[in-house]
């Protein structure tokens, strides 16, 4: 599925994948960019909670958001697939300059909103300029491919990651999540290998990809963002293992990067943050 198309004057909004546990008191520095960009005091976000399997989950973040101040915060109570074909919601949505879906589980997440009208509305908003952001679960789905599931603490392998169809915000990267926390790499380097053309992006717990319409990424939060780029692999031995048998994958590109690197993906380069450039200008 790819992304929804962008209209003629429009520009498409900042999807915004967070690896999870952001920090929502202390130093809210994510979530305090995210509601500057969606328009500060004139905010308008809505939080979709889906995801998550606590009654409260929806309340919390719209506590959060006010006292971050922002204009208007509300979430829409989305538990089944008759949910999100209410029009009531999907006009809630339309009408947002920022969309948070939670954390939780991303494939109850998946089999609930795929396919409905909330999704479409989703991918339509983002096209014309509506910000998405996702912790965890919300995370993983905003690609194309999303990660259902999979073993941490291993090394690649065929059946390491079992994928889904996720909203489609982007078809350029597959996305995990609570990334060095889990030790999740083996997982997204099996997903990868499905699609080497496919740039994988792991994201750890406090940490953000901004990546904006003009598909350039900036890290911001207190962890790293990996991303792995098969793209000139020369060797992978995917297509003929199994299940107890490693992968064999040469010729990867592998970026780590933390708050303030940029991420071209046009280009498939990274880059350090401005100041560091300035630094090694002056050399």
């Amino acid at each position: 599925m790819c992304p929804a198309n962008v209209e003629e004057g429009h520009q498409r909004g900042f999807i915004i994948p967070i690896g999870g546990a952001e920090d929502k008191e202390a130093n809210p520095s994510i979530l305090r960019k995210f509601t500057e960009i969606s328009g500060g005091r004139e905010a308008k976000i809505v939080v979709i909670p889906t995801a998550s399997r606590l009654d409260d989950t929806g309340e919390r973040y719209e506590k959060i958001f006010e006292e971050i101040g922002i204009g208007e915060v509300s979430h829409i109570d989305i538990k089944s697939r008759e949910d999100c074909n209410n029009p009531e919601f999907a006009s809630r949505c339309e009408e947002a300059t920022g969309i948070f879906i939670t954390g939780g589980n991303q494939l109850r997440l998946a089999t609930i909103l795929g396919g409905t009208a909330v999704a479409q509305v989703i991918r339509t908003a983002n096209a014309r300029g509506v910000h998405i952001a996702g912790t965890s679960a919300g995370a993983s789905i905003m690609s194309e491919h999303m990660i259902a599931g999979g073993d941490s603490n291993e090394s690649p392998k065929e059946g390491g990651a079992i994928l889904a169809p996720g909203l489609g915000l982007t078809n350029a990267m597959i996305i995990d999540q609570h990334f060095s926390e889990r030790n999740r790499l083996g997982r997204l380097l099996s997903a990868v290998a499905y699609n080497p053309f496919l740039m994988g992006m792991g994201i750890d717990e406090d940490t953000a990809a901004f990546i904006g319409p003009d598909d350039i990424c900036e890290v911001v939060g207190s962890g790293t963002v990996t991303v792995v780029d098969g793209g000139d692999l020369t060797y992978s031995s995917a297509y003929g293992t199994d299940n107890r048998n490693a992968l064999g994958l040469l010729g990867l590109k592998l970026d780590i990067l933390h708050e303030g690197c940029l991420y071209d993906f046009n280009i498939r380069e990274a880059f350090p943050p401005i100041e560091d450039r300035q630094n090694i200008c002056k050399i």
